[in-house]
């Protein structure tokens, strides 16, 4: 039986990357098919070098710090990976990989982490972020869009099953691909994590700072509460609004990327993990909860799958800084009743002997049953 393990890009590591990581480890034998790859991430992953395929696309200028200028031909790199030779063809799919051409005579099992979110759920959000709502460049783009939602839809016919990082995710491969999927939840290394108990008066949010992880209306809301300490961690492209926002608030301190030691030093400490993006799953709030920490979380996605209300945390339900002001009140009314061993016992629930052991039982399953009734 012969593997081939198909993922969008392998660039920087998020947590796609550390579920193909997974998905590898299952099936080292496997070949990897990737448009464009760098060398440290896959060591960082520790998939060989040599058992690497690379699009094109990795071939063009600036591919590995530009990539995503080239989606126009993400569609047409990815069709071109021969896989004939392979029996079992598992797709880690974000954006284009489980596009790959098959036959009738191989299995596809795509593990979906979300079907493409700039092409369908978040393509009003991301025109007017990157100010293509208007104009020339505005029209192509909305037009490559199109044109990826077309070949987006007409290629979910090419797997056999769908997997679903989480129900909020299973949702939207139904609504735009009318396709059914079962659930298994991504891995979190919650090992690394340990609870601690002497909880500090400081409120920790951590992220990407990037538009729709709302970090902005975090710091606002601790604007507004003077008397509350905020930490942020985190860089990226709002790292600047985010500071103006913070203005000279005394409450608020914003310190930037910090290696993973410090990260977990103050998740531990932190009286309470803040987190306001939609998310289709939610790696960070899961950590968070490893470390005994309390979530206080936006209640939409996959977010509502990991944090149970007034037990591991507490929701507020739109993305404004008033709401997270209330909700933040809220848990200070209650926030003795939170037991830490038992917000860390919900955390286990997503670790990483849960995850390799579900894939591999479904996986496997599948298998049997394609190849019994292939003959």
């Amino acid at each position: 039986m012969k593997f081939a393990i198909v993922h969008d890009w392998i660039i920087d590591i998020g947590g796609a990357e550390n579920c193909l990581k997974e998905i590898y480890s299952l099936y080292p034998m496997s070949d990897v098919y990737t448009l464009v790859s760098k060398k440290e991430s896959l060591k960082k992953l520790s998939i060989p070098e040599d058992k690497v395929t690379n699009s094109f696309i990795s071939k063009l200028p600036f591919a590995k710090t530009k990539y995503r200028n080239y989606l126009l031909f993400f569609p047409l790199a990815i069709e071109q990976f021969d896989l004939s030779e392979y029996d079992v063809i598992i797709s880690s799919s974000h954006a284009v990989a489980k596009g790959v051409l098959t036959n009738s005579n191989q299995l596809h099992i795509c593990y979906c982490y979300t079907p493409i979110r700039y092409a369908w759920d978040l393509y009003h959000h991301y025109l007017k972020e990157s100010k293509l709502d208007k104009g020339l460049k505005g029209f192509f783009a909305k037009f490559i869009l199109h044109y990826i939602r077309l070949w987006d839809v007409s290629t979910s016919n090419r797997v056999n099953y769908f997997i679903a990082i989480s129900k909020y995710v299973a949702k939207r491969i139904k609504k735009i691909y009318n396709k059914d999927s079962v659930v298994i939840y991504p891995p979190v290394d919650t090992d690394e994590f340990k609870v601690y108990t002497k909880k500090e008066n400081f409120y920790l949010t951590a992220s990407r700072l990037v538009p729709y992880k709302k970090i902005d209306i975090i710091v606002e809301a601790f604007k507004n509460m003077p008397d509350k300490k905020l930490i942020v961690i985190g860089d990226g492209p709002d790292i600047k609004k985010i500071k103006n926002v913070a203005g000279k608030s005394k409450n608020i301190e914003i310190l930037g990327y910090q290696p993973f030691k410090n990260l977990k030093y103050y998740m531990q400490r932190a009286k309470a993990f803040i987190f306001a993006a939609e998310e289709d799953f939610g790696i960070i709030p899961v950590e968070a909860q490893a470390c005994g920490t309390p979530v206080i979380a936006y209640g939409k996605g996959g977010v509502t799958e990991t944090v149970v209300e007034n037990k591991t945390g507490v929701f507020f339900y739109k993305q404004t800084f008033e709401d997270i002001i209330n909700a933040v009140k809220k848990f200070e009314k209650i926030e003795d009743k939170f037991d830490f061993y038992i917000i860390r016992k919900n955390a286990e629930k997503f670790s990483k002997d849960r995850f390799k052991k579900e894939f591999k039982e479904f996986v496997d399953k599948k298998i049997e049953e394609f190849f019994e009734k292939r003959g």
